[in-house]
């Protein structure tokens, strides 16, 4: 759960990051991210796609980087960034929906719950209710959400490969995907300072391809619904490093927000009570203190 922590914890960093010194053009921060993202992991794994994993490589490419990106673009120009968080902070939902549906994984009591504390600390954290609401941004950011869930899962359905060469593939899929976007509706690509270079390096190695690789590795080993909930992180991070490093005011709204997050998370990693099965019942070693041990059942019945 630690390994998967890095990925949202350093997703939520990009926000001030991007703030303070990267360009506004967030088509181009795209690709610029994703493509040298991909080819670094590509040159430590020293793999390429093999029979299906070639569209497989694109699918995934699209759900989970280049068509969420352009996603979630489209999103930030039409909603105010607070009700967008709160849409994408059911995240969590969506994925257990789709661990549910893609992988039989059966969402826990516990997890479902938190997701629902999530919702409600995010908003509570991010939306202040100012700006209008307009209904196609909240289908743009309802597509997004399905879209990385159905990615996710599909990720780890189609797991069995080194974890790093599918990153690297599904990164430079999505970059190249968004390369031509970017160009038709952002022109040539951005100028850069020696800050915006500084900036980029540290999205594109510790944002993008160390925190990707930590988000599938978690998709590996835990439940779908874990790993959204654990995807929390995100905006907890960015609201205190927002006030921390850009010294943007906390307030007390904000904090409680912060903590029924944080209890989200924590109740969905509560273990579930562990149901008696029949077979259990007729199990000597299993119920009661005072049943015999089954040493002393077999030399009765040998007895009779």
């Amino acid at each position: 759960m630690l390994v998967t922590a890095v990925a949202p914890v350093a997703w939520g960093s990009t926000y001030v990051v991007t703030r303070a010194v990267l360009p506004a053009e967030p088509l181009w921060g795209a690709v610029i991210r994703a493509l040298p993202a991909g080819l670094l992991l590509l040159l430590l794994s020293r793999r390429r796609p093999r029979g299906p994993w070639w569209w497989r490589s694109a699918v995934l490419g699209v759900l989970n980087t280049g068509g969420f990106f352009a996603l979630v673009y489209a999103v930030a120009q039409r909603l105010p960034s607070g009700v967008a968080a709160t849409v994408m902070a059911a995240a969590p939902l969506a994925m257990m929906a789709a661990g549910r549906l893609l992988l039989g994984q059966r969402p826990r009591a516990l997890a479902l719950a938190g997701g629902v504390a999530g919702i409600a600390g995010v908003a509570l954290m991010l939306f202040g209710g100012d700006g209008a609401v307009d209904p196609v941004g909240i289908v743009l950011a309802a597509v997004a959400l399905i879209a990385s869930s159905t990615g996710y899962a599909l990720a780890t359905r189609w797991g069995g490969v080194d974890l790093v060469a599918s990153t690297a593939w599904q990164l430079l899929a999505g970059g190249l995907l968004l390369l031509p976007l970017a160009l038709i509706v952002e022109g040539p690509p951005p100028v850069l300072d020696a800050a915006a270079v500084a900036g980029f390096a540290y999205v594109t190695v510790v944002a993008t391809a160390l925190a990707f690789v930590a988000w599938f590795t978690g998709l590996r080993h835990l439940p779908a619904g874990t790993v959204g909930l654990v995807g929390l992180l995100n905006p907890v991070t960015g609201v205190v490093l927002g006030a921390i490093v850009a010294g943007e005011a906390l307030s007390g709204r904000q904090l409680l927000g912060l903590l029924i997050v944080l209890a989200g998370i924590a109740a969905g990693r509560l273990p579930g009570r562990r149901r008696q099965s029949p077979s259990d019942s007729r199990n000597p070693r299993v119920g009661a203190k005072n049943v015999e041990p089954v040493a002393a059942v077999e030399k009765s019945r040998m007895r009779s």
